[in-house]
């Protein structure tokens, strides 16, 4: 069965008299967009999310029909958890992170990441006091910009300026 987008989340929708069959998935597999897994009950499963951004989120459906719904379950790992205690912190600790280029998610006012001994001594030796926990990893957060979706050519602040001046010197 190939799955190119899922159909809902039970998280939003109604299940009602199905069996849900789960497919586990490891934190890092959700952003996977082609893959090939079996369900709990067995069943071949090919994933391809080509869409742009097209993201696996836990309690996604990805197939249901009269008797069977396909329902994703991301598996709880080892994970950091960091609570600071201030925006000054956040900022500082998200930034920290960003960085190092290392996933970094946010779940009620908390932030979890994959667990790493080398990170986790360095964030206790820079005081922010890491707790390790066997978490799901569930909202990453996401700083990636896309400077090329809808922009045009010549739209950015410096070629303004740039256009300005020219058009001062004229």
């Amino acid at each position: 069965m190939i799955i190119h987008e899922a159909i809902g989340n039970i998280h939003q929708t109604r299940i009602e008299d199905k069996i849900i069959d789960f497919l586990d998935l490891e934190w890092y597999e959700t952003s996977r967009r082609i893959q090939r897994k079996k369900t709990r009950a067995g069943k071949d499963i090919a994933i391809k999310f080509l869409k742009d951004k097209q993201r696996i989120i836990d309690g996604d459906i990805l197939f249901m029909d009269d008797n069977t719904a396909i329902v994703v379950n991301v598996l709880p790992t080892k994970s950091i958890i960091l609570e600071p205690q201030s925006i000054i912190e956040m900022s500082a600790v998200c930034h920290d992170i960003g960085n190092k280029h290392l996933p970094l998610y946010f779940q009620e006012g908390i932030l979890l990441m994959p667990f790493e001994l080398t990170i986790f001594n360095w964030l206790q030796s820079n005081g922010f006091n890491p707790i390790v926990k066997e978490e799901k990893l569930l909202n990453l957060l996401n700083a990636n910009v896309d400077h090329h979706k809808d922009s045009k050519i010549g739209t950015s602040s410096s070629t303004k300026g740039l256009k300005i001046k020219l058009s001062k010197e004229d």
